[in-house]
């Protein structure tokens, strides 16, 4: 497994160092206001189980389950809603948690949806940024690491489910995912 990353970009104590900041970050902003915070399956597990452990006050969790990808490595386009939220939105601070942002255009279906559900304010924070790979003007509001434009994996981004249980985030060499 490990010799298929191409180059280590963020190992795992720069990983938890970043985690350990966006969780103080977040308690401090919303200190006594019972965030719903919502991970997006299932790549943003890691990332929401690590944020989750650093917040030093209440939050409701909730996930969904929202893809434009399929099994490929470039976005569809179509978004399908796949597991929708167990909780209402209607009035609430919501913070979505990504793993990352790239073509942007799943994330923006959803901030969309949860806007017009009634979210009193949504805050949009995902662990990495690859603004290069952006379809749609999306800018979040809290990005941990901005990657550039490769295909990478590790602490819950997969390829074809594989590659999540990485503890750190990599470049995946191209000829696994170009079938060379």
């Amino acid at each position: 497994m490990h010799n298929d990353i191409q180059q280590v970009l963020i190992d795992e104590e720069q990983l938890q160092n970043k985690i350990r900041e966006i969780g103080r970050d977040l308690t401090e902003e919303y200190k006594g206001r019972f965030p719903l915070v919502i991970g997006v399956l299932k790549g943003a597990l890691p990332f929401m189980s690590d944020i989750a452990k650093r917040f030093d006050d209440h939050l409701e969790m909730d996930v969904m389950d929202v893809s434009s990808y399929g099994s490929g490595t470039v976005s569809s386009g179509e978004v399908k809603i796949i597991k929708d939220l167990d909780t209402s939105v209607k009035g609430r601070d919501v913070i979505i948690l990504e793993d990352i942002i790239d073509s942007g255009v799943t994330l923006n279906y959803l901030i969309s949806m949860i806007q017009h559900r009634g979210a009193a304010s949504l805050k949009i924070v995902t662990l990495l940024d690859k603004p290069e790979g952006r379809q749609v003007e999306l800018v979040p509001d809290t990005a941990g690491f901005t990657v550039p434009d490769e295909f990478v994996v590790g602490y819950g981004l997969d390829y074809a489910e594989k590659y999540r249980n990485l503890p750190y985030i990599g470049i995946l060499k191209p000829e696994i995912y170009k079938g060379s």
